[in-house]
């Protein structure tokens, strides 16, 4: 098996699944599946995917995970008791192959009971892709890359420079994703911010190896909570600000980083009021110029008479060490910084990784978009409505 914990995936799925307990227990959703690399043939692998996959659908919460989540000051006691409770059921998923040699992932069913399929699902299909495409793994290159990274992150000298693991979705596999993050626990040191632990590594979004390793596990909120808001607001131009005032509401000032890009910076600046500014901790970098980005959010706290320094920013799109040491460099010393790497941690031994993902595409019936600062990231299959959302987000139609 490839999953063998249902811990084995993001924090921020557990905190929206929260969310949707307490607030959005109705709600009826769809997820499609899609990989952005030309050419990349998955066909040849649908019946192992679907092993994996019922093999996922097998899996319960141990009495020791739910302890773990118990102890994690946000997550309240009669969600966890759902959890033990909880299976994933395959009924809500369906994997076919395309005569294209692609293949169609499509998961449709209440919110509650899919909202835990993305990751897994997403990692189940790396790791079959490559055990199949790479019978013997470049291990030893993969290692001179991570010992290439952590040779720079020292070489700068930026001991305040702290990044953390936001890989699981795009590993390699999952051995090699533990193997990694022992490695950034003993060369970078880990950072523990109630105690002012000096190391250089925050901690991961993957529950399970926070768990494992003692290591904070990190995340707030994902593109699909704020495109559910779309269906689930009282109208499509608030459905942003509904969408920041529902996570208020559940976590009452914790976890406060939000999301910034599921309409573009513009649209998300114009709901970003005072209000937000002084309740969230900061927002999240995830399409766009990271640096163009920064620095208008900067002047938009200034704006509005919030010291940036008590915020902060979090970047996470495609990050490598060099470009976070460029962004370090930039904002240094003007707000607090987090670096959240992927792809780059988890799956950097010299293949090219697989560009897949499983995005929300419709809630209650109707369609669901994200109209980030990157247009191929975009992803919905009705014309119709990404006009309309342009249009009522005043967001210009791409060239």
């Amino acid at each position: 098996m490839i999953i063998t914990s249902l811990l084995d995936t993001d924090l921020y799925k557990f905190t929206m699944m929260q969310v949707v307990l307490h607030q959005f227990p109705g709600a009826q959703v769809e997820y499609r599946f899609k990989c952005r690399n030309p050419g990349v043939q998955l066909a040849p692998y649908v019946s192992e995917i679907r092993d994996e996959i019922r093999a996922l659908c097998s899996l319960q919460f141990q009495d020791a995970e739910l302890a773990y989540l118990r102890s994690l000051r946000f997550i309240k006691s009669d969600f966890v008791d759902f959890l033990g409770l909880f299976r994933l059921n395959e009924k809500y998923i369906r994997v076919s192959a395309l005569p294209s040699g692609e293949i169609d992932i499509t998961i449709t069913g209440p919110w509650l009971h899919t909202i835990l399929f993305e990751i897994p699902v997403l990692a189940i299909v790396n790791e079959v892709y490559f055990r199949n495409t790479q019978k013997v793994p470049a291990f030893p290159e993969g290692r001179q890359r991570l010992d290439a990274k952590i040779a720079q992150l020292h070489e700068h000298g930026l001991e305040d420079l702290k990044i953390a693991d936001y890989g699981t979705r795009r590993r390699f596999s999952r051995a090699w994703h533990e193997e990694v993050l022992r490695v950034l626990c003993a060369r970078l040191g880990v950072h523990e911010q109630r105690s002012g632990a000096p190391g250089q590594f925050a901690g991961t979004s993957n529950v399970l190896y926070a768990m494992k390793l003692g290591l904070t596990p990190l995340g707030t909120m994902a593109h699909e909570y704020l495109q559910a808001c779309q269906s689930l607001g009282p109208r499509l131009r608030d459905s942003q600000v509904f969408g920041f005032e529902m996570w208020a509401k559940e976590y009452r000032g914790d976890l406060g980083i939000a999301l910034s890009d599921v309409y573009g910076m513009s649209a998300f600046l114009r709901d970003f009021d005072l209000y937000f500014c002084k309740l969230f901790d900061g927002a999240r970098h995830d399409s766009g110029d990271p640096f163009a980005w920064g620095e208008r959010l900067l002047e938009h706290y200034r704006n509005n008479r919030v010291d940036p320094l008590t915020k902060t920013l979090i970047f996470s799109d495609a990050l490598t060490v060099p470009r976070i040491v460029e962004l370090h460099r930039q904002f240094h010393g003007r707000c607090q910084l987090a670096f959240g790497i992927g792809t780059n941690l988890t799956n950097d031994l010299g293949y090219e990784p697989l560009q897949i993902v499983v995005k929300m595409t419709r809630c209650n019936g109707q369609p669901v978009a994200k109209l980030s600062d990157a247009p191929g990231k975009n992803m919905c299959d009705d014309e119709k409505y990404l006009a309309y959302l342009r249009q009522v987000f005043d967001i210009p139609t791409p060239a």
